[in-house]
């Protein structure tokens, strides 16, 4: 028998989030754990707000909507405001009743803002890290550090002179015609007007350069959790030197690996991590130009560090496919870094949801 395809307009209606939201849908166990990350960062909410005026959008719910976002790849605040007004889904998780309107996508952009300036982003990823250790779920002696790019939100025209030179008019004043042939372009000379503290690198030989910035993670090798996450400008240094500090004080006193790419091979970084009590299991160049010795490539554990470094390559994956980090939205260090920190802990969430699932 054919349905009824009439849409009839009922008096009353009543839906509850809850009892639509299947009891073994993913979001369940994530949303478990935030509200516990939740509880706890609630001191520190009440530190950012006042005790006067109009209350404005619970900081609670505004990091459940930024985690929607990076879980669900959404681009822009408007985009995620939409979803927000009519999937179901999304209004359960950021606990936003049927019947409340969303907000306006610029007053949401305000309050993170709030959120941004005030670190957030690391207590939130600390107190993330936290429910890992106490389901024992990090080993705490063995660990990986690598670095990727991100991609500046800075087109190449932007990057300009620092002087600013002699200006013809443009063919096009909305998207000017721009010939960089014959022209020397680096760092020391030129300088993006979009995003200023972007600088222009690249990751190999061989390879185009890009104004982007550098992440770094630090991932424990038990479970491929990351342990420590931050950004820097992108340099020719900027990896080796940001592993040494994230790497620093990581073990107390007990002897640590601590896993990299041949690009850490260099012998002023192997050096330093055997004065911090870190044996550098970092892959070995070719003879003659290699810094380890066989101290260090003569032990199985060598090798095993070796295979499970390579997993640190599945955390930039998912922060770059899924995370919103292969081109970022925001400029400027502490906004790009903050929103990677933030990434990285969403990462961590679902890799602690589907771990459980595994281990049943």
């Amino acid at each position: 028998m054919r349905g009824d395809d009439r849409r009839p307009d009922a008096m009353f209606s009543y839906v509850s989030p809850e009892e639509r939201i299947p009891q073994d849908h993913p979001l369940r166990a994530i949303r478990g754990m935030v509200d516990a990350v939740l509880r706890e960062l609630s001191p520190r909410f009440a530190k950012l707000y006042s005790d006067v005026g109009r209350p404005s959008i619970a900081p609670e719910k505004l990091l459940r909507a930024l985690l929607l976002q990076v879980l669900y790849t959404i681009r822009s605040e408007r985009l995620l405001m939409e979803q927000l007004d009519y999937n179901l889904l999304f209004r359960w998780f950021v606990g936003l009743p049927m019947d409340e309107r969303v907000w306006d996508a610029t007053v949401f952009t305000k309050n993170r803002e709030r959120l941004l300036a005030g670190d957030i982003d690391q207590w939130f990823f600390e107190r993330v890290l936290a429910q890992a250790r106490e389901r024992e779920l990090l080993s705490d002696e063995h660990f990986t550090v690598d670095g990727t790019l991100v991609e500046a939100w800075a087109g190449q025209k932007s990057f300009q002179p620092r002087g600013g030179g002699s200006k013809r008019p443009p063919d096009d004043p909305g998207n000017a015609t721009v010939d960089f042939t014959g022209q020397k372009r680096s760092n020391e000379t030129h300088v993006s007007r979009t995003d200023p503290q972007a600088r222009l690198y690249r990751k190999s030989s061989g390879t185009e350069s890009k104004l982007c910035y550098a992440g770094h993670i630090l991932m424990d090798n038990r479970h491929g959790l990351a342990v420590r996450a931050c950004l820097s400008q992108a340099t020719g240094d900027a990896e080796r030197a940001v592993a040494l500090r994230m790497a620093d004080g990581i073990g107390g006193t007990r002897r640590l690996t601590v896993g990299a790419d041949k690009g850490y091979d260099v012998r002023s970084f192997v050096q330093r991590l055997r004065v911090m009590n870190i044996t550098p299991h970092v892959a070995a160049k070719r003879a003659g130009y290699t810094s380890l010795d066989g101290r260090t490539t003569r032990h199985p554990g060598y090798r095993i560090s070796q295979r499970a470094r390579k997993r640190v390559e599945e955390i930039f994956g998912w922060m770059k496919t899924v995370g919103l980090m292969r081109k970022t939205r925001h400029r400027g260090v502490n906004r790009v870094g903050w929103m990677f920190t933030f990434a990285a802990a969403v990462y961590n969430l679902v890799r602690i949801k589907n771990l459980e699932l595994e281990t049943g």
